[in-house]
């Protein structure tokens, strides 16, 4: 069954960002998210909508939703500081919903996804804006999941097999 959207007015845009800031803090971001498309489709470049739609979609990554669909947002946010922030973010999300379904075998990549958080959190912190330390706290929050967590470790490397001639 396919419907046409109603649209909503460009006046609207700042009362719906603070809905959408009310169902995420409900924890109902299939809401927040349906609302995001709204503002966007009145207005597509609006970044803070852009931003709230990546959270909402990374905020549904623990309920199954592919973390690429987070993913999808982050060209379109127009600063770089913001683009790396967030993807460590989808990340870091990334690694703790695996992580919460504890499915042997897992650790390595909830090792992987945290990592590479962990990176786009340094490139986020040599970006950011004076007094901004978010980058900092969340690298330490994966940091410091690490630590709590020995059993998180990198994939070992596997040695190739020495090439012999008979």
């Amino acid at each position: 069954m396919s419907f046409q959207l109603k649209p909503i007015s460009v006046d609207a845009i700042p009362a719906a960002i603070e809905k959408v800031h009310r169902y995420r803090n409900l924890n109902e971001p299939a809401e927040a998210e349906s609302i995001c498309l709204d503002i966007l489709q009145a207005d597509p470049g609006n970044q803070t909508a852009l931003v709230l739609l990546l959270l909402s979609r990374s905020d549904q990554i623990d309920e199954g939703m592919s973390p690429q669909r987070a993913r999808e947002v982050l060209p379109r946010l127009t600063g770089e500081y913001d683009r790396a922030y967030y993807a460590g973010l989808i990340h870091e999300r990334t690694a703790k919903a695996i992580m919460k379904r504890g499915r042997p075998g897992s650790s390595h990549t909830v090792y992987d996804h945290l990592h590479l958080a962990m990176e786009c959190f340094e490139m986020a912190e040599s970006l950011r804006a004076h007094g901004n330390d978010d980058p900092i706290l969340r690298w330490n929050t994966c940091a410091r999941l690490l630590m709590n967590h020995p059993e998180l470790q990198p994939r070992p490397h596997e040695a190739p097999e020495p090439v012999t001639s008979e």
